[in-house]
């Protein structure tokens, strides 16, 4: 049975009406609705007693429907071997088209490699693609703001020039997580203003609206908006 009908047979109608204004430029006849906790269950299961299929979709870009495109990402992530992995990865990271499918891939194995794969990151985050961009951030945020942070990393995310929307919003959320993870070396970005001026206020605002931050910290995060 083809993929694509066993994806239909897991349909929700009333979250494909929901879900499809939250992802508004991919096209209504390309959302199934598929819960991604759903997905991700049928993409472990599928992967261990169908490999063979399952690499053979792999191996078939692009996809039409966005749940596709999530499956695809979470084969990926079902991949045991790192190389392997990165492959897959570098194959389909210029046919992830919009944030969902971004945000919700991270393959496990690759946090077993961070010097590897922040070689790669430094790579994918001056691409001209805006979700290998945005995935590269991503990681950066998952990944390494704890053992394997260096400021190095917070200085290649505020070097990021883009006008695309879903790139700016991860930098601002990049730098809000950072603020929890590693408060003393974040802050001076937002004290110096280094960051462009809708980041930095994004940033600030995403701070405020967390609970992890002091009421006290949020007034002085709040002096320092731009204007």
């Amino acid at each position: 049975m083809k993929i694509d009908i066993q994806l239909f047979k897991l349909q929700d109608k009333k979250y494909k009406e929901f879900h499809k204004k939250l992802i508004p430029n991919i096209k209504e006849e390309n959302i199934i609705g598929v819960r991604v906790p759903i997905l991700r269950a049928f993409a472990s299961s599928f992967y261990k007693t169908n490999k063979i299929q399952a690499i053979e979709f792999l191996n078939t870009l692009p996809h039409k429907y966005y749940e596709e495109n999530n499956l695809h990402s979470f084969f990926i992530e079902n991949i045991k071997d790192y190389k392997e992995t990165l492959i897959y990865t570098e194959n389909f990271l210029p046919y992830i088209d919009n944030w969902g499918t971004c945000d919700s891939f991270s393959p496990k194995i690759f946090k077993k490699y961070p010097n590897e794969i922040y070689d790669k990151i430094k790579i994918w985050i001056n691409s001209d693609k805006t979700y290998t961009v945005r995935f590269a951030i991503g990681l950066l945020l998952r990944n390494y703001l704890n053992d394997n942070f260096n400021i190095e990393m917070l200085y290649l995310v505020s070097k990021v020039k883009s006008n695309e929307y879903y790139i700016n919003m991860m930098i601002a959320w990049y730098f809000s997580t950072a603020l929890v993870k590693q408060y003393e070396l974040t802050i001076y970005f937002l004290e110096n203003k280094i960051l462009d001026k809708w980041i930095h206020n994004k940033t600030i605002q995403k701070s405020c609206e967390s609970l992890r931050f002091s009421k006290k910290q949020k007034e002085y995060f709040k002096s320092l908006k731009i204007k």
